[in-house]
């Protein structure tokens, strides 16, 4: 677990990059920073390893001021990923992707097998890869490298800067799916700063918004799609992306699916639900009562729908494979 509290980055000049920031990155999540150009991110990200001194405040990992922390031994214990890559050129792949366990003293058939098994993990053969230098490589294959040289040493902590955004967008998007599955695998902490919205949204548990130095809102990708706290979150995310959440969660509700209600039924022992109920709450009641069908409700309560169990079904199968 990684503490904010009440952080604060000046320089000489009296400029405050960060000012008071507080937050947590839960263990085993994926929070990106994002925020315009000089709102502070990279720094706030480059103070919990430490290659930017904190003014005032404090920064804890697993509740230890970081301050009293060697910063040696910190930074082998979090992995750092940047944009550039970073890989070393006249060192091969696996001479780049060992350098942190040959720093924490592991044994070479120890490391050497690291090496292969995150290779194999990115979907990069070892037996190809691991002697090539990375120059031979493709953008997209060494940024795969310096993602799997940050985790080598088996640090909990990853810090992840703008990581893909030089690439072209169909490996950046291949490598934001790949970092989601990874990410179910190995439950790091990683903190992701990038400049992309839809990156942002698509591969964090959580978001942090930053303004000019400040923390405008932290919340779920669907939290801050639903509730922008305020008119410069609202507008950063944008309003086309806000109105498709929107269109979204109309698509998956109770009322875009249900059986027109006739006059004159009488089923009132059946469980009831509002119109705009999505279609997981509505599996959730099903279950909880094992009915094979309820009413739904407008928002006075009265009946304007019936759903079944396969309609239910047939819908969620649909949205789980794409389509109807």
């Amino acid at each position: 677990m990684i503490t904010f509290e009440n952080v604060t980055k000046k320089y000489g000049d009296d400029t405050v990059a960060v000012d008071d920031v507080s937050f947590t990155v839960k263990k085993g999540n994926l929070v990106t920073l994002i925020g315009p150009s000089g709102c502070g991110k990279t720094t706030t990200m480059k103070m919990i390893n430490k290659l930017i001194p904190v003014t005032s405040g404090t920064i804890s990992i697993d509740g230890k001021d970081i301050s009293r922390e060697n910063a040696v031994e910190l930074r082998r214990n979090i992995g750092y990923v940047i944009q550039r890559i970073g890989l070393l050129p006249h060192m091969t792949i696996e001479e780049n992707v060992s350098l942190v366990p040959k720093l924490k003293g592991w044994k070479k058939e120890v490391y050497q097998k690291k090496v292969d098994d995150l290779l194999d993990m990115v979907g990069l053969d070892p037996s190809i890869y691991k002697k090539k230098y990375p120059l031979e490589l493709s953008g997209g294959q060494q940024q795969r490298i310096g993602v799997i040289r940050a985790l080598a040493g088996e640090p909990p902590i990853i810090l992840m800067d703008e990581p893909f955004s030089a690439l072209d967008p169909i490996s950046r998007e291949q490598l934001q799916d790949e970092l989601k599955i990874l990410q179910k695998n190995i439950h790091k902490t990683i903190v992701f700063v990038t400049h992309d919205m839809d990156e942002a949204l698509k591969i964090a548990d959580e978001v942090i918004i930053m303004k000019a130095g400040s923390i405008q809102q932290v919340a779920t990708p669907k939290t801050l799609l639903e509730k922008p706290i305020n008119d410069f979150v609202s507008s950063f995310i944008g309003e086309e992306r806000i109105q498709q959440s929107i269109q979204n969660r109309k698509l998956h509700r109770a009322e875009t699916i249900m059986t027109p209600w006739k006059e004159g039924r009488e089923e009132s022992d059946l469980p009831s639900l509002s119109q705009d109920a999505s279609l997981q709450e509505v599996a959730r009641v099903m279950l909880a009562q094992n009915s094979e069908s309820l009413i739904i409700t407008d928002n006075s309560g009265k009946p304007v729908g019936r759903l079944q169990k396969n309609q239910l079904l047939q819908e969620l199968a649909g949205v789980e494979t794409g389509g109807k």
